[in-house]
């Protein structure tokens, strides 16, 4: 079997086709070509410029005690001692008579020749030039330096000696060739600038598909919520922008899977529940229109079955519309004090014609003449409304609804009481939630099955504690502020 990889799919691996990695990619190479580039100012505008003061230096700190030494000294004639200090020296020396005759030369601890066009006599030369004769005659000490075009150093020393009883004159010269060493230093540095170039390019584009891979994922994630694919889970274990990212598309994800499941139901509901006044409506119209018109009883009451369920679908649509806007967070609270007292008895009067109907009567107990509270007025009108709707639902003909107010371990309790069944425990947990609805024994239709939805979604928004108890044959719903 063929191992061998690909060279192309190495590539593309390393450098997927994406927008953003070649961005982060490229930022990084611009920032490390930027550096070397840095580098390389330095090296030319300072580093060699520092290196040939730094030699010129060396080159006087190596010749000053030499200097020290002739000027102090009396030195005989000696075949071995002028090689010898041209040796040490490093460069060459030319010797001059009292009367400034170059009597000899010695370079690099040789013998040289005196010849017109050799280098030891083209430093005379430029000595002569550059004013220097006279204080060769005066036997005066001299010191010069010159830096050639950044390619040497060269540094020239003169020293009245007295060699062999005699006053005679010593020249020396030194010179450190700075081309080699600076194109070395730039070979060198030009190979560390490919390498780091290289090696920077291939961790660039690793660095840059490491940092951008949850960026692809939350990507991918939110693209698969666009189309209602709701199976996607994001690592949240890392604390940073991306780790707290990540954990805000997963709320995303359960908030929208959430609003589908809403939107799914409420599709089946709504489509459910209208098909039955539908229906009705339909029906008693065809029969409206086909009665005998002599029959006005059976005319009326058809025309009010009619209106009866047209009502019941404006009341359906009008709490699905309500939930659905609590649930989104569209609609917010607008809080005031008002009277809970006052507030309690105008539901209960406009909750007593729907009441009578049923031959049920609404009681109302309060300690207090009033009693004011910081909330929504329009949204506890609206769950005084659907628990006393719920209560008159469940209440058989001739019962009681009591409505009472008392205080409740420092807090105030409204409760809504009305004989009924017992409700189970595990049922208690679930009539909260949308579309939970019992059937009375007597075949009374019993709202749209989000009223205590509603009541449980506009208590939770209150921050208002909130419950149904069952006891001594009744069914008591309430909350606290």
């Amino acid at each position: 079997m063929n191992t061998t990889k690909n060279p192309l799919k190495i590539i593309r691996n390393i450098f997927p086709r994406s927008k953003m990695v070649f961005q982060l990619w490229l930022m990084m190479m611009g920032l490390v070509l930027f550096t070397i580039s840095f580098v390389w100012i330095v090296q030319i505008s300072l580093f060699e410029r520092n290196y040939n003061e730094s030699v010129l230096t060396d080159t006087w700190s190596r010749l000053e005690p030499v200097m020290d030494q002739l000027e102090n000294g009396e030195f005989s004639d000696d075949d071995q001692f002028l090689p010898f200090l041209s040796r040490i020296l490093d460069g060459r020396l030319l010797l001059l008579d009292s009367d400034g005759t170059p009597k000899a030369f010695y370079s690099y601890g040789y013998p040289a020749s005196l010849s017109s066009d050799s280098p030891e006599y083209q430093i005379w030369e430029f000595l002569k030039d550059s004013g220097y004769q006279d204080a060769i005659s005066d036997r005066e000490s001299f010191q010069h330096s010159q830096i050639f075009k950044g390619w040497a150093v060269s540094v020239i020393l003169g020293i009245p000696i007295r060699y062999n009883g005699k006053n005679c004159y010593l020249i020396l010269h030194h010179e450190t060739m700075l081309d080699t060493i600076l194109r070395m230093n730039r070979r060198q540095l030009l190979g560390l600038s490919l390498f780091l170039t290289l090696a920077a390019s291939v961790l660039a584009a690793v660095c840059s598909r490491h940092f951008t891979r949850p960026i692809y994922k939350i990507r991918d994630a939110i693209e698969k919520l666009s189309e209602s694919d709701f199976s996607v889970h994001l690592d949240t274990s890392g604390q940073d922008e991306i780790g707290k990212l990540s954990a805000a598309v997963n709320v995303l994800k359960e908030n929208l899977e959430q609003v589908d499941v809403l939107r799914r139901e409420v599709i089946a509901n709504v489509s459910h529940e209208l098909k039955s006044p539908l229906a009705l409506i339909s029906g008693y119209a065809e029969m409206v229109r086909d009665i005998d018109w002599r029959d006005d009883k059976k005319r009326e009451d058809d025309l009010n079955l009619i209106l009866q369920e047209s009502g019941r679908m404006s009341e359906m649509v009008n709490d699905i519309l309500d939930y659905s806007k609590l649930q989104s967070g569209y609609t917010k609270l607008n809080l005031e004090s008002f009277d809970i007292c006052e507030l309690a008895e105008a539901e209960a009067f406009r909750c007593r014609a729907k009441a009578a109907e049923y031959q049920i009567r609404l009681e109302f107990h309060h300690p207090m003449d009033s009693l004011t509270v910081q909330a929504d007025a329009l949204k506890l009108s609206q769950v005084l409304r659907n628990l006393l709707y719920n209560a008159i639902n469940h209440t058989p003909e001739g019962g009681v609804i009591t409505i009472d107010i008392s205080p409740k371990d420092g807090r105030f309790r409204l409760s809504v009481s009305n004989p009924g069944a017992f409700i189970p425990e595990e049922d208690r947990k679930i009539i909260w939630e949308r579309y939970q609805r019992s059937q009375h024994q007597n075949g009374r239709h019993l709202g749209t099955g989000i009223g205590l939805s509603i009541v449980s979604t506009i208590l939770t928004a209150h921050q208002m504690p909130y419950g149904v108890d069952c006891k001594n044959g009744q069914t008591i719903f309430w909350f606290e502020f």
